[in-house]
């Protein structure tokens, strides 16, 4: 596995890398597309994968034509996550990723967070499973003008991690993130989350199955 030589920065991406949420995710967007009666394809759910919410359900009331406000429906899809979230006990980290987290902080390498996911969500996960310590900065898409693919995130995660773009990698499990990396012109590692069938990752730089099989390179 050819790496980047003089890495020093690791971006990792949220949902499918670091916790397997994105099964709840699904389940929150569908209750909420059933709310207002729409009928969403699996296809056309597949390109919603890895866009933040808003960005996610401007696309739809787009392509539905609704007279619906996006930022409500947001707020609609994020209260039946949270419920899922917060009453799940069986909600996981990815296999691997936590040892992998720590392997990386211990030598030395520059952590950064780049997701989707509203910073509330982003919070939730870190303090239930007590990530904050090992990142030096938490970047949300719901934040920024675009979201993924767009590669103003990643773009940004590299400045904040006082990196170089050839001296990072990104971590991705969405074909949106994928491209988002490869326009901001950073090195992409595919990571095939079992849980997650539709996302081919075919443009990533190298594609790995576990985080034992990245840990050995890092």
């Amino acid at each position: 596995m050819n790496l980047p030589k003089q890495l020093q920065c690791i971006i990792f991406d949220m949902d499918g890398v670091i916790i397997d949420s994105e099964e709840i995710h699904k389940k929150a967007y569908y209750e909420t597309f059933i709310s207002i009666g729409v009928d969403v394809s699996d296809q056309l759910y597949k390109t919603l994968t890895g866009s933040s919410t808003v960005n996610a359900f401007q696309k739809l009331v787009s392509h539905f034509n609704l007279d619906l406000n996006p930022e409500e429906l947001v707020l609609i899809k994020r209260k039946k996550y949270v419920n899922f979230f917060q009453n799940d006990p069986t909600i996981h980290l990815v296999k691997g990723v936590e040892e992998f987290i720590k392997h990386s902080f211990n030598k030395g390498y520059t952590l950064i967070l780049a997701s989707s996911s509203a910073m509330v969500n982003i919070d939730r996960v870190f303090n239930r499973f007590n990530l904050n310590s090992y990142f030096t900065a938490k970047i949300s898409g719901a934040d920024l003008k675009a979201s993924k693919p767009h590669p103003e995130i990643f773009e940004k995660a590299a400045i904040l991690g006082k990196s170089l773009k050839e001296h990072c990698i990104v971590i991705e499990d969405s074909d949106n993130g994928v491209k988002s990396a490869n326009d901001a012109g950073i090195f992409v590692v595919g990571y095939k989350n079992p849980l997650v069938e539709d996302q081919t990752l075919e443009n990533a730089d190298v594609i790995v199955e576990n985080f034992d099989e990245l840990k050995d390179h890092i």
